[in-house]
């Protein structure tokens, strides 16, 4: 019986497995926290679906960085990010509903939206609650159509919901959104691997 994404995760840190995200991910997230805070002055930031925190505790140490938050929904992801990170603010919570305190001027999100049964939903939240006039939002994305090899991992990985679109859809759900200056690559890209889908729009 296939599980629930967060119920999956959540298991994941008492099997060790949340430590594999930072090696597999990093290429990718490199690039992306790259692009995003290129030519940017002091910024603010929101990891959506930050796992144990370890992208939040890389980017917090950019000398421009005033602030770095993480949200997700897997509860011992949150706790074992609060206890390796005390100094940055980390929330437990249902990503459609949680909205910050101040809104940020990046929110990054890697392999998170496709868990969701509505990512379009989370999108407009983000562009409408979590960002400031001007901001950024920035995805990665390794299950998608084009990336064929990902197309066994519902069954592999037992999880109830991953949704796969091709790389146009993902682009729509952000012009329908309201972002503008739109773009996406991949990074990463060998045999067998189309590489992490990256997009990416203004608010």
């Amino acid at each position: 019986m296939k599980k629930d994404p967060i119920e999956v995760f959540d298991t994941w840190v008492s099997l060790g497995k949340d430590s594999g995200m930072e090696k597999n991910h990093s290429e990718a997230v490199e690039n992306m926290i790259s692009f995003a805070t290129d030519k940017c002055g002091k910024f603010s930031f929101i990891d959506a679906g930050c796992g144990n925190g370890w992208v939040v505790r890389n980017v917090s140490k950019m000398s421009n960085c005033v602030t770095a938050v993480g949200i997700d929904g897997a509860e011992n992801m949150i706790l074992k990010a609060k206890g390796e990170d005390p100094l940055n603010h980390y929330f437990c919570d249902n990503l459609m509903n949680w909205t910050p305190n101040e809104k940020v001027d990046i929110v990054h999100s890697m392999e998170v939206l496709y868990y969701l049964q509505n990512p379009q939903k989370l999108i407009k939240h983000i562009y409408k609650n979590w960002l400031k006039e001007n901001a950024r939002l920035i995805i990665g994305i390794d299950f998608y159509f084009e990336n064929t090899i990902s197309h066994s991992w519902p069954e592999y990985c037992g999880i109830s919901i991953m949704q796969l679109f091709p790389e146009s859809t993902w682009k729509k759900f952000f012009i329908e959104s309201g972002f503008r200056n739109i773009e996406s690559w991949r990074v990463g890209a060998k045999k067998d691997w189309t590489g992490t889908l990256v997009v990416t729009g203004i608010k």
